[in-house]
């Protein structure tokens, strides 16, 4: 199949996968503080062994015969952060905002219409290289032994798992502040519309630059990283001296399923 209407496909998934998370807001107000940790902390594991298995580790391996095998790497890596961090800087994520409902349900303040388009645009700002990660997993296939279908595919799954929570995490507080469940619905699971968008991008570079695949492979990890340890861990760390173990747990459990995948399948 064609790496770019598989990256679309995958890309599909994902924001399915996100819609799920936000149709949680027609049957809870609230999540539980230790299960959104415990799923936020599957998450970081999950993108964390994804951006080393199917990311880094491709991309060290197409530059094993340069001079310097570890510049694309290495460069790549900081490209994506620092990509993230610019974008963090015109955008200040959802953890600069104070999280707290204000009016009640069915009213809908300044304030809170500010912080639901903050919040909105935030996931979908993170979201973006989210999909051009596995886009460019399915771009880089057949470059090399360790860009496989399989690897690209277990991306995808790992990005979708940590969708879910994030389609409720931005569907439950909008209806905490006063907006109708149709309306938050819509705008949780709109903040995943960007990924197959990004995953076509990525794919089509990937295939068609084919000197830039390890430095395109590595920002794709960079950005994930970047995600993981300015989004993902401070948020599931919340109430830490209530639930921190299970996120801990989360994440420990999310690394070891997602590298015995990775193993196993590719």
């Amino acid at each position: 199949m064609n790496p770019i209407l598989m990256a679309f496909l995958g890309g599909l998934v994902t924001w399915g996968v996100t819609a799920a998370g936000a149709a949680m807001v027609f049957f809870f107000k609230e999540i539980k503080p230790k299960v959104l940790n415990l799923m936020l902390g599957f998450a970081s594991g999950i993108m964390l062994a994804a951006s080393f298995w199917s990311l880094l580790l491709p991309a060290l391996e197409l530059s094993e015969d340069t001079p310097l095998p570890w510049f694309p790497v290495v460069i790549g890596f900081g490209l994506g952060g620092l990509f993230l961090f610019g974008a963090d800087k015109l955008l200040p994520h959802v953890h600069h905002v104070e999280d707290k409902p204000r009016g009640g349900i069915g009213k809908v303040s300044r304030d809170s219409i500010r912080r639901s388009v903050l919040l909105v645009t935030a996931i979908t700002l993170h979201n973006i290289p989210e999909g051009l990660s596995f886009g460019v997993a399915f771009g880089s296939i057949g470059t090399t032994e360790k860009a496989t279908t399989a690897g690209a595919i277990i991306l995808v799954i790992g990005i979708a798992l940590q969708n879910f929570p994030e389609g409720a995490a931005v569907s439950i507080p909008l209806r905490r502040d006063g907006h109708s469940r149709l309306k938050s619905f819509m705008y949780g699971q709109a903040s995943g519309i960007v990924e197959p968008i990004a995953a076509v991008f990525g794919a089509m570079l990937a295939s068609s630059v084919g000197a830039i695949l390890p430095y395109a492979l590595s920002f794709a990890a960079g950005a994930m990283v970047f995600v993981v340890v300015e989004e993902l861990i401070p948020e599931s760390q919340n109430d830490s001296h209530l639930y921190g173990h299970a996120a801990t747990i989360g994440a420990m459990l999310g690394f070891m399923v997602m590298t015995t995948l990775d193993i196993a399948l590719g």
